[in-house]
């Protein structure tokens, strides 16, 4: 927010954001149960998607660039396996969940190539 870097720069960073927004849209149709449950741990993992990109780009070694990168894209998985859950409890019959799915797989994808 208040500096300027590289990682900004990157298709990864950005499509991770609109994931953040997307998992926290998504988020606002579970129920309330969910508060403290699938709720929390579904932004949570998006929400570090996103920050072990950014913190990911930082670091010097490409080693230590890509270990932050398996695990953004492990927090992806994370994100799939709760909806998995969420879809067999019937939580997802109010969200249209394709824009979601193809935010996942674009992030998903980017990671990967920049693990290779």
């Amino acid at each position: 927010m208040f500096l300027t870097l590289n990682h900004q720069k990157l298709d990864v960073h950005s499509a991770s954001r609109e994931l953040v927004f997307e998992c926290y849209r998504l988020t606002l149709t579970l129920p309330g149960g969910e508060k403290y449950g699938m709720i929390t741990q579904i932004r949570r993992a998006a929400l570090s998607v996103h920050l072990n990109i950014a913190e990911g780009a930082s670091r010097k070694s490409e080693g230590e660039r890509k270990r932050y990168y398996e695990v953004a894209r492990g927090s992806i998985i994370e994100i799939d396996a709760a909806l998995d859950i969420a879809n067999d409890l019937n939580y997802l019959k109010k969200y249209h969940s394709s824009s979601l799915g193809e935010k996942m797989i674009r992030c998903f994808k980017l990671l990967t190539g920049m693990i290779k």
